[in-house]
C-alpha cells in the first residue's frame, strides 16, 4: 500500500489536464500501449511538452516505457491506480473499508459479501 509521500506524488502527477489526457489514452489502449507521436497526436501536444508530462508520470510510476525498433511506447500502470484507491480508501467506512463495497471497491482481503452500506446516500424501500 502506498504512504502519503507516494499518495502525493501519484495525485500530483495526475492534479495536470494533459498527464490526466495522457493517462487516459493510455489506459484505452492498454496492455498495448502507444508511441510517444501517437500520444501527441491524442492528446493535441508538443512533442517536447509532452516528454516533460510523460516522465512526470514515469516518475509516479503511472506510466512505464519500452524501446520498440525506433519508437518508444508507453503503457499505462493500472495497478498503480489501484493503489491510490486503497491508500484512499483505507480508512471508508471508520476502518471497515469492506462497507464500501455498495460503490464498487472492495479491498484486498475482505468478503466479497455486500454489507450494509455507510459511504453515499441511503436508499429505502416503500
Amino acid at each position: 500500500m502506498l504512504n502519503d509521500h507516494e499518495a502525493l506524488t501519484v495525485l500530483s502527477a495526475l492534479a495536470q489536464a494533459t498527464r490526466l489526457r495522457v493517462m487516459r489514452a493510455l489506459l484505452r489502449n492498454h496492455p498495448t500501449g502507444l508511441p510517444a507521436g501517437r500520444i501527441a497526436a491524442v492528446v493535441e501536444g508538443t512533442p517536447s511538452t509532452l516528454s516533460f508530462h510523460l516522465s512526470q508520470l514515469e516518475q509516479a510510476g503511472l506510466v512505464k516505457s519500452r524501446r520498440q525498433a525506433n519508437s518508444v511506447i508507453y503503457t499505462a500502470v493500472p495497478y498503480a491506480l489501484g493503489g491510490l484507491v486503497t491508500y484512499l480508501m483505507d480508512e471508508c467506512c471508520g476502518g471497515r473499508p469492506e462497507l464500501c463495497a455498495d460503490i464498487g471497491w472492495v479491498p484486498s482481503g475482505a468478503s466479497s459479501t455486500k454489507a450494509t452500506p455507510c459511504c453515499g446516500p441511503s436508499s429505502t424501500k416503500d
